[in-house]
């Protein structure tokens, strides 16, 4: 991880279990000496290379704060919100395509926006993605789960979008969600307007 968010599964597993949290990239060369029963992935800022991913034969794992297939990437939670497409989380294998893997776990989640703002509903996001997973750990550990393909479609951002996103339609985390989506949507029919759209 590169968050702390992810301490709280730390905190979780190493009641029982000898943890290591690793910040960086992961390496083959890592992983081969430190040799984990398993790897869990949860708000880590790497790509995890395929021949760790072989490595690992299933026992990797990635948390991801989005109702995969909508929103891989990155910021998932406020392109939730912007595309109108659903939210959640799901716990997934680690394959080479990003945020592409076979579901183990999933649960959706539903919000009011004229409640909320992104950071509100990223916590409760993340909350439920921790208690999602110490649910299922007994299970994920003993890989006692069905693997679903992901549905087809979907929705992919990046870090990229998000910039161009600020710059146009600037915005703080705190605020409200519904407030932020009539600026949005108002510029967007301003720019619509323009173009002849």
């Amino acid at each position: 991880t590169n968050n702390d968010n992810a301490l709280r599964l730390s905190d979780y597993l190493e009641k029982s279990y000898d943890v290591h949290i690793y910040r960086e990239r992961v390496t083959l060369c890592l992983v081969q000496l430190m040799k984990p029963d398993f790897i869990i992935s949860y708000n880590y800022n790497y790509i995890i290379r395929e021949d760790v991913i072989t490595y690992m034969k299933g026992k990797i794992i990635n948390i991801h704060i989005s109702y995969l297939p909508w929103n891989r990437g990155f910021s998932p939670n406020i392109w939730s919100f912007i595309d109108h497409t659903p939210k959640g989380v799901t716990i997934h294998e680690i394959s080479n395509g990003l945020d592409q893997g076979k579901i183990l776990f999933q649960k959706e989640c539903f919000f009011k926006p004229e409640e909320q703002s992104f950071t509100s509903t990223y916590q409760i996001l993340n909350d439920v993605a921790v208690q999602l997973f110490i649910e299922h750990w007994e299970d994920i550990w003993n890989q006692n789960y069905i693997l679903k393909e992901q549905a087809d479609g979907g929705s992919f951002h990046t870090k990229k979008d998000l910039e161009e996103l600020m710059e146009k339609c600037p915005f703080s985390w705190n605020d409200n969600i519904a407030d932020f989506l009539k600026r949005y949507e108002k510029l967007n029919m301003s720019e619509d307007g323009k173009t002849g759209n």
